[in-house]
């Protein structure tokens, strides 16, 4: 475990400033410690390099996800040469991260996940209707354009409302932010309209913290986690549609996630 922690230490000093991430996810996960009562918040940041291959960026011990854990995190990878704003960034609304974003990379538009928009609107209604309201949310996001999507989006507060204004509330406020989407290439659109390459991952993670009973000690959690990820790493493939990544750098707006036409000479 202390080589682990070494190499953790290590790689957490690396330079970047050979880096360009296109695209980030990040999310905060939680993991219970056997010798303390509070639970351990580790923040995850991963990035789609110019050339479509997914890389771990960052593992750290944040603090309940708060916006100045992220700030601190998302500083260190600017100075150490992460200089380039991102296009987008996907991760849940609630973390502190959509603070701290704009303060270091104030160009990155923001993406809400929507698997984790889906759990949230469906928590805050009654159980008789879920099954139905997460078909309406599906309508919405994998509509093939964004007067569909706003239409479906639309349809799902004309018809939940009245009975549940909370859910609707929540699903309101990040209109905007969960259909950014549409902007991008549509062989993207899998890749960034949740924070999946991030939560598959941490699906193997939760399972060997079960099977070890939970760490004694946060440095331990936090090798472990670093030391999983890194290997899942070598198994992340390539984004569908990696060559449309240059124009996305380019700041070439997708309609729909099509290209646009060069007007006819």
């Amino acid at each position: 475990m202390t080589a682990w922690r070494d190499e953790h230490q290590t790689w957490s000093r690396r330079s970047l400033e050979d880096k360009q991430y296109v695209y980030l996810w990040a999310d905060g996960i939680h993991f219970n410690i056997r010798l303390e009562e509070d639970r351990q918040c580790i923040l995850v940041l991963m990035g789609a390099t110019a050339d479509g291959q997914k890389e771990l960026i960052a593992v750290v011990d944040g603090h309940r996800e708060s916006e100045q854990s992220w700030y601190t995190l998302l500083l260190d990878c600017k100075q150490r040469g992460l200089t380039v704003d991102p296009k987008l960034a996907t991760a849940d609304g609630a973390l502190g991260f959509w603070k701290a974003l704009p303060q270091v990379w104030p160009t990155t538009r923001p993406q809400r996940c929507w698997v984790h928009k889906t759990v949230n609107v469906l928590d805050k209604l009654a159980k008789k209707v879920q099954s139905g309201a997460k078909a309406k949310l599906r309508e919405i996001w994998m509509a093939p354009t964004r007067t569909d999507a706003e239409r479906a989006f639309d349809h799902f507060i004309a018809l939940y409302e009245p009975k549940y204004p909370a859910a609707v509330e929540c699903l309101k406020k990040d209109r905007d932010e969960l259909l950014m989407f549409y902007d991008f290439p549509a062989e993207h659109w899998v890749h960034v309209r949740t924070s999946n390459p991030i939560e598959s991952t941490f699906a193997t993670v939760r399972l060997r913290h079960r099977r070890t009973k939970g760490n004694g000690s946060r440095a331990a959690c936090l090798a472990m986690v670093f030391k999983l990820c890194k290997s899942a790493e070598r198994h992340w493939r390539t984004l569908n549609g990696a060559k449309l990544l240059p124009d996305v750098i380019a700041g070439i707006v997708f309609k729909n996630g099509e290209k646009p036409k060069k007007d006819a000479a």
